[in-house]
């Protein structure tokens, strides 16, 4: 019986490899099983998610729905605003227009005035004196002209 037990170097090495597989195969099913526990308590929180996160992510389209609703109302509150000012910046030059020629014709016929008085006071000459005072009233109401642009395009 002695040469039963005799094991050669191939029998060895083929109950080693045995062995090892059988490890392998162990080690393998207990990561499978681990794995199989992990995938399961995966599931249960995306479920857990998917059911806490459908009500908020409605909730979230319903105040969407409303902010753009109030954006809306903002919008034409804002129109309306834009409308205001264009009529009241109309209504100010229609004024500005219809009391800036008058107020030019007055301040030019009262420069030419006091320039014309001047003018006869020192030559005694009618007819210089009414000369002198036309070019300053015209000199006048160009003057306030150009500083009544000035302003337009300052305030502008």
């Amino acid at each position: 019986m002695p040469a039963a037990l005799a094991l050669s170097a191939s029998d060895v090495a083929y109950l080693a490899l045995a062995v090892f597989l059988v490890a392998v195969g162990l080690g393998l099913a207990y990561a499978f099983v681990r794995l199989g526990g992990t995938l399961g308590r995966l599931t249960s929180f995306i479920a857990d998610v998917q059911e806490e996160l459908v009500p908020v992510v409605s909730k979230v389209g319903g105040t969407v729905d409303r902010v753009n609703g109030q954006l809306e109302k903002v919008d034409v509150i804002t129109d309306s605003a834009v409308g205001a000012a264009d009529s009241v910046d109309t209504a100010v030059r229609a004024v500005s227009l219809a009391i800036a020629r008058p107020v030019q014709k007055v301040s030019g016929f009262a420069a030419g005035v006091t320039y014309g008085a001047a003018e006869l006071k020192t030559s005694r000459d009618w007819r210089s004196a009414l000369e002198v005072a036309r070019a300053t009233a015209a000199r006048r109401e160009q003057e306030l002209a150009e500083e009544l642009r000035e302003a337009g395009a300052e305030g502008a």
